[in-house]
């Protein structure tokens, strides 16, 4: 029973990393991932520059960036995120940086706030294809209506090797969250 319900989550995580939803919503939500000096890194800069072409096809008005910070860090995720969308065209009036969450479940929910109070009820999740389902199904838990367009560019996606060392990751943490509804970014497979 256990081998069939870790196959089954590996599976609808492989499945749902193949889907791409660009159905119109409130906000394009890009989660956070690792920032230098308000740089993005490169797996940023992959999920940024598909959230920056969702906008420029009018999948949605607003892009909203998520992520903390780490100790020592002097910017944001959401931060690094919004200055590199608004030095490549996207009107700063257009782009929300919620600088919360140290992991994916505290980004989904300070941006669930955040979308609620604005009265906006849907979005699309940008993010890499691996990490899709248990973004959305979070952002679901968080009050959302969530799709995703996964970015298929940058490292998470450069080999068969790491996709696969994903998926294992990302079906753990699925799991993990489905059990005790608590984040598990750093459990699985060592990356």
């Amino acid at each position: 029973m256990l081998a069939l319900v870790i196959g089954g989550t590996g599976f609808q995580v492989w499945q749902h990393a193949r889907q791409d939803d660009r159905t119109k919503a409130d906000a394009v939500v890009v989660l956070g991932a690792a920032q230098y000096a308000g740089r993005p890194s490169p797996i940023l800069e992959a999920r940024l520059q598909h959230a920056k072409n969702l906008y420029d096809r009018g999948v949605a008005e607003h892009i909203i960036t998520g992520g903390g910070r780490q100790t020592g860090d002097l910017y944001t995720e959401a931060e690094a995120g919004s200055r590199w969308l608004t030095s490549r065209g996207v009107p700063q009036d257009k782009v929300i940086a919620v600088g919360e969450g140290s992991d994916t479940l505290g980004t989904i929910d300070a941006v669930a706030k955040t979308a609620l109070d604005r009265g906006w009820h849907t979005a699309v999740i940008v993010s890499d294809p691996w990490h899709s389902l248990r973004a959305r199904t979070m952002a679901h838990d968080a009050g959302l209506s969530a799709w995703t367009s996964p970015t298929h560019r940058g490292p998470v996606v450069q080999t068969r090797e790491i996709q696969a060392r994903y998926i294992l990751r990302e079906t753990a943490a699925l799991l993990y969250y489905r059990v005790f509804n608590a984040p598990a970014d750093d459990i699985g497979v060592d990356l």
